[in-house]
C-alpha cells in the first residue's frame, strides 16, 4: 500500500537582500558590512557573521527545498532589521519587503513571505503592515525578539499585537544582535547562547505582559524550541504560584500560556524536540529549517529520529503551518 508523504512547510529561512547588504558597507556605524580576509561579514558590535554567496541565491534556496522534500517555505530576511536604522527605517523596510515579495511571486507555488516593519515609526510601520499584507499578500509578520534593545511587549509595540489579530496573521518571533551579547561575547557564544537568551527573555515577557488574555486569537511563533523557556517554565510556575512573584492579572500559570505559543523545532537535539513534543504537544509545534545558517536535513533527521504517530509528524511538518498561515 502507498504512503503519500506530507506536504514540509518550512517557517524560518532567511535571504540576504543584495541592495540592504550595499546599503550596509556605506554606513560608518553599526550595523555595516566589512570585508576581512577576503569574506564579507555583518558586523553589529561583537557579533560578526560571515556571508556566503549563497545567501542571497534565491535558486539556492529552491534547489535545497528541492534536496529535502519541502514543499513551502516562509520567506524572511536576515537581520538587521530596520528598527536598526533610525530615521531611514521606513525606507529600509520598504526595500527588504519589496525583495521579499518579489522572489515569492517568482515562484508563488513553493515560497511566501514574511514582513518585516519599521517599528521606530508606528505611523510607517501601520502603513508598511497594511501594504505587505493587503497589497503584497504576505502572510505573517517576522518580529525581532528585541527592538534595537527594546522589547516587543513593551507600550509602543503592543499596538502592532493588535494589529496582528485584526488581519489574521502570526508573529514570528526572531532572535536579532542579542540584549546580551557583550556578555556571552567569550568563546563565541554570541549565537550560541544569545540568540537562545533572547528568545527567552522575549517570550517570558509576552507571558506574562498578559497579551495572551487580551488577545486569546494572537498567533505568536518562537523559535528554536523557545529558548531556554520550556526547561525552566516550573520555575516560573513555582515563582507565580507559591511566592506569589510576577504580574497580579495573569489568569493562568506560565506553562499553560506557554502552551497557547508555537514553538518551531530548530535544535540539533532530538531530545530537545522530545521535551518540547511532551510539554507542549504536537499541535502547538511547527518544522523550521533556520536555513541558511542550520542544513534543514539536520532537523528533519532529528525529527524522524523520534518516529512520532505519522499523523501527528504530519502536522509539526506542515499541518500545523498549513493552519496557521491560512494557506
Amino acid at each position: 500500500m502507498s504512503t503519500i508523504k506530507p506536504l514540509i512547510i518550512d517557517c524560518q529561512s532567511h535571504l540576504f537582500c543584495p541592495d540592504h547588504l550595499a546599503l550596509m558597507e556605506k554606513r560608518s556605524q553599526d550595523p555595516v558590512v566589512r570585508v576581512k580576509d577576503g569574506a564579507r561579514y555583518v558586523i553589529m558590535g561583537d557579533w560578526h557573521r560571515k556571508i556566503l554567496p549563497n545567501h542571497s541565491d534565491p535558486e539556492a534556496l529552491l534547489a535545497d527545498m528541492d534536496a529535502n522534500g519541502i514543499g513551502l517555505t516562509a520567506l524572511s530576511i536576515n537581520d538587521p532589521g530596520p528598527e536598526w536604522f533610525g530615521a531611514d527605517g521606513s525606507a529600509v523596510a520598504h526595500m527588504l519587503n519589496d525583495y521579499t515579495a518579489d522572489i515569492v511571486a517568482r515562484h508563488p507555488t513553493r515560497l511566501f513571505g514574511l514582513c518585516v516593519l519599521p517599528v521606530q515609526d508606528e505611523k510607517a510601520a501601520q502603513a508598511e503592515l497594511d501594504r505587505c499584507v493587503k497589497r503584497l499578500g504576505m502572510k505573517g509578520i517576522l518580529l525581532y525578539t528585541n527592538l534595537a534593545g527594546k522589547f516587543p511587549d513593551e507600550p509602543e509595540f503592543r499596538w502592532l499585537f493588535h494589529r496582528a489579530v485584526e488581519l489574521d496573521v502570526p508573529i514570528l518571533l526572531h532572535p536579532p544582535l542579542p540584549v546580551t551579547a557583550s556578555l556571552v561575547k567569550g568563546y563565541e557564544m554570541i549565537s550560541t547562547l544569545g540568540n537562545m537568551f533572547d528568545d527567552t527573555i522575549a517570550l517570558t515577557r509576552l507571558i506574562m505582559s498578559g497579551l495572551l488574555d487580551q488577545l486569546p486569537k494572537l498567533k505568536v511563533v518562537c523559535p528554536h524550541l523557545g529558548g531556554t523557556l520550556p526547561y525552566i517554565i516550573g520555575r516560573m510556575d513555582h515563582q507565580v504560584r507559591v511566592l506569589k512573584r510576577g504580574p497580579k492579572y495573569l489568569t493562568r500559570l506560565p506553562s499553560e500560556y506557554l502552551k497557547l505559543v508555537w514553538l518551531d523545532i530548530v535544535s540539533p537535539l532530538p531530545l530537545a524536540m522530545r521535551f518540547a513534543y511532551d510539554l507542549v504537544g504536537p499541535g502547538q509545534l511547527v518544522y523550521s529549517s533556520d536555513r541558511p545558517w542550520v542544513n534543514p536535513k539536520d532537523i528533519l533527521d532529528g525529527l524522524r529520529g523520534l518516529k512520532l504517530p505519522a499523523e501527528e509528524e504530519a502536522m509539526i511538518l506542515g499541518g500545523n503551518a498549513r493552519s496557521l498561515f491560512c494557506l
